[in-house]
């Protein structure tokens, strides 16, 4: 598997939070997060999670996904283990105002798609230099 640096400082960046207290031990679910001009889109690997496994919540300007991926029944000696379980928790802030009412959220085939409509009126706009 290649190196891939941003799951590492993610990666790092939880187990920095799990020791000051502000987030809970488990796996890290990768995340990737874009901007269009009238809302965020944010997509988290969580496979074999159901919609019942996973709780998104919205509070002033930060979006928390909190979930937990049941262990498996398995023997208690593992060969290899990669894939994680138990809880996770990951925030995301944002900058600019949020239609909290137009957020949805969507899973299907492992990928949990939640789009943030920005609020109206807090679009930006461009400044022509002159």
């Amino acid at each position: 598997m290649p190196w891939d640096p941003t799951r590492d400082l993610l990666t790092m960046q939880e187990q920095l939070d799990s020791l000051f207290g502000r987030a809970t031990t488990g796996w890290v679910p990768a995340a990737d997060l874009h901007e269009t001009a009238d809302r965020y889109v944010l997509t988290l690997e969580v496979p074999g999670l159901s919609r019942a496994d996973v709780e998104i919540e919205f509070r002033e300007d930060t979006l928390v996904v909190r979930g937990a991926r049941p262990g498996a029944d398995c023997p208690q000696r593992y060969q290899q283990l990669e894939r994680g379980h138990g809880p996770f928790s990951r925030v995301f802030s944002f900058s600019q105002a949020i239609d909290r009412e137009g957020i949805t959220a969507d899973l299907a085939d492992g990928l949990l798609t939640i789009t943030i409509p920005k609020a109206p009126g807090t679009l930006g706009r461009r400044i022509d230099v002159r």
